[in-house]
């Protein structure tokens, strides 16, 4: 089985998206497709002991029905100085903090344009320290040329790769044609997380902040813990 997994790239994301990179053989970019306002694309949760703050990347002249990759990053404010600042007061006491805020700098020293490219590097950065590129090709919708919309240009893009599973977050349940890919050959498969509980400061354990809260806190072993599997369409259904 040749494994696909199609997702907007999101800044430094939590531990469940790479868990579906983690199970995919070949992992999309999806940046040609429309920036929602208030996803996860541009901004992510961390823990601090003052309760959950975010890590925003600020956007320049924003313009309703843009496409991800078309989207300006606004360097008139020292965004990546702030965000270093506010990462090192909210880890200050984790065993990794140096190895975390390494990591991130190796992704703010980049000269980015678009908010694709940022969030791009921030999960191929991550990838690389997990070592969750092994093995693993990782490609852009637009590089691909395929054109449509919804689950057919999804679909399009699995054949176009040579897939026969597709596996996804399970916000797509609702929304995803099933019959489409099942005509087609293509197992659908949505994640089925674990959310195990690794060492985190600041109260009650919570898997939804960004992987930065992992690698402060566990370092390289936090690879353990990116370790979620998927279950195929109908039995998710079943059991829900």
């Amino acid at each position: 089985m040749k494994t696909i997994v199609i997702s907007q790239p999101m800044l430094f994301p939590w531990v469940g998206m790479f868990e579906q990179i983690r199970l995919a053989d070949v992992y999309v970019y999806y940046s040609d497709v429309q920036f929602s306002k208030g996803s996860f694309v541009n901004r992510v949760q961390i823990k601090s002991s003052t309760g959950i703050r975010w890590l925003t990347v600020p956007l320049k002249k924003l313009r309703l029905g843009q496409r991800i990759d078309e989207v300006l990053i606004n360097d008139d404010i020292n965004w990546r100085k702030q965000h270093l600042a506010l990462l090192r007061q909210a880890y200050a006491n984790s065993p990794f903090l140096e190895t975390m805020i390494n990591l991130v700098k190796s992704v703010y020293q980049g000269d980015f344009m678009t908010l694709n490219q940022i969030s791009e590097a921030s999960v191929k950065a991550v990838c690389e320290f997990f070592e969750l590129d092994v093995g693993r090709n990782f490609v852009t919708s637009k590089e691909l040329g395929i054109g449509g919309s919804s689950s057919r240009r999804v679909l399009d893009i699995v054949l176009s790769l040579g897939g026969d599973r597709y596996v996804t977050g399970l916000g797509a349940l609702n929304y995803l044609d099933h019959d489409l890919f099942d005509k087609n050959g293509i197992d659908v498969q949505y994640m089925s997380y674990k959310k195990l509980e690794y060492p985190q400061q600041h109260g009650l354990f919570t898997p939804f902040v960004s992987i930065l809260d992992l690698v402060a806190n566990c370092g390289k072993a936090g690879h353990q813990y990116i370790c979620s599997g998927s279950q195929n369409w109908r039995h998710l259904q079943i059991n829900t």
